[in-house]
């Protein structure tokens, strides 16, 4: 694996460095050599926190973890991948595209059990209005929801605004 580690409020000493290699690098087994792995690591007040992003194939699989010590976020972080990869493999790796894709072969072929099938339970259908984004925020606080899809009068597009940490707000838009 190859690994790109940035610190926010935080040097990335050889240390961590390291940490991160070893831990995060005991993933290699499900991944091919020249697969990517994207780690910031942040320093906010006492919450460490960790990302880890590693683009494969069409998908992306993330896990992000906070904790008092850094070392300890890094081994949580590790072992959340790990269940992920193992709980929806079925779902991450398309057999078609298998022979090309950043899994190792081994990781392919091995069974785990897919427990917690995904299924969708409920679906909706509704006629988006054209409104901004900040009267979407007030739409969505008065469905008491915590995101709200609808039409961007400013760009036309459909968004989504959500419900952040600490009462603020997102928004997620497609890229034209």
């Amino acid at each position: 694996m190859k690994f790109t580690i940035v610190g926010k409020n935080i040097d990335v000493t050889p240390g961590l460095r390291a940490a991160v290699e070893e831990k995060i690098g005991k993933l290699e087994k499900y991944f091919t050599p020249d697969t990517n792995a994207n780690v910031t690591l942040n320093v906010d007040k006492e919450r460490h926190k960790i990302e880890v992003t590693i683009p494969v194939k069409g998908k992306i699989i993330r896990a992000e973890q906070v904790s008092n010590d850094m070392y300890v976020s890094i081994d949580l972080v590790e072992e959340v991948i790990e269940r992920q990869l193992k709980k929806y493999k079925s779902k991450l790796v398309d057999k078609q595209q298998a022979e090309a894709s950043n899994f190792k072969k081994e990781y392919i072929e091995s069974e785990y059990v897919d427990d917690d099938e995904i299924r969708i339970e409920r679906m909706k259908k509704f006629d988006p209005k054209p409104m901004y984004p900040e009267d979407a925020c007030v739409q969505m606080e008065l469905l008491g929801h915590n995101f709200f899809v609808f039409v961007n009068a400013e760009t036309d597009q459909v968004s989504v605004v959500y419900k952040r940490k600490g009462n603020t707000y997102g928004i997620i838009e497609p890229e034209v």
